[in-house]
């Protein structure tokens, strides 16, 4: 990991599983960013439990309230942001936040393919409109012309449940309004990766294979997810480390693998 020298970055839905456990690992890295914000939609409320217990005893862990589907509270996430690092700028945006709903292309309505589009894919589309202003920010104050993520990169949660290719999973359950919303992700992350190079943005979205969470089932289903959290995040920050420009606007796995589009 000592490839990765981040002084700031925010990770959404950062109350549980995947995003919880990136904040505990930067962390609880040997050389910690200054400042690590976290953002959740409730961030007094008990689900967010975890992750207030860390705060306090953390000062450089900053709680960050945030609907990622609402452009007023990203844009106040953003403003918040840019007071506490006082003139510098966000290194690592970690779009994480993202939900599904189980469901079968018989049965899938409007509603649900509105409403998991709007998080998925809309939020992280937003998001990195209104941080773009502090992620170029910390590109213009970081030696070398290269992009990495220690100078300044977006990072979105994709998964390859969303590969056209793969189908990941299609027998254990169909979830078309998920699988959809990250094919489009995946989409936008090229389009990011095309418009923010000029700017010094590293762009790339990452699958974290099937986890041990609430979303990918922890024991409660008739299969069970081979990967733990801690191992997929311990993965995907090596992987974070080595991404260099050849690898922007690609989909890779929490091993560095390329998954197909």
């Amino acid at each position: 990991m000592g490839d990765l020298h981040v002084h700031s970055l925010l990770v959404t839905g950062a109350n549980r599983g995947i995003g919880l456990e990136l904040v505990r690992q930067f962390l609880g890295m040997p050389s910690p960013p200054a400042w690590v914000f976290a953002a959740c939609r409730d961030p007094k409320g008990q689900r967010a439990q975890e992750l207030q217990n860390l705060a306090s005893k953390h000062p450089n862990l900053v709680i960050i309230p945030l609907e990622v589907t609402d452009p007023a509270s990203i844009k106040a996430a953003a403003a918040r942001v840019g007071e506490h690092l006082q003139g510098s700028g966000l290194n690592l945006l970690i779009n994480n936040a993202g939900t599904a709903k189980a469901s079968s292309l018989d049965d899938e309505t409007l509603e649900n393919m509105t409403q998991i589009y709007t998080t998925n894919t809309v939020g992280p589309l937003l998001l990195g409109q209104a941080f773009l202003p502090l992620l170029k920010k910390a590109a213009q104050g970081t030696p070398g012309s290269a992009l990495n993520c220690s100078k300044a990169a977006i990072i979105n949660m994709s998964s390859s449940a969303g590969s056209i290719e793969e189908v990941f999973l299609w027998n254990y359950g169909q979830v078309v309004s998920y699988r959809c919303s990250k094919a489009a992700l995946n989409m936008l992350t090229k389009c990011q990766s095309l418009r923010y190079r000029d700017c010094g943005v590293l762009c790339a979205a990452l699958h974290p294979g099937w986890v041990q969470t609430d979303m990918g089932g922890s024991g409660r289903t008739f299969l069970f997810p081979p990967l733990r959290v801690d191992e997929s995040v311990r993965g995907m920050l090596k992987v974070l480390s080595s991404l260099s420009e050849k690898d922007t606007g690609t989909f890779l796995d929490w091993e560095g693998k390329v998954v197909p589009w």
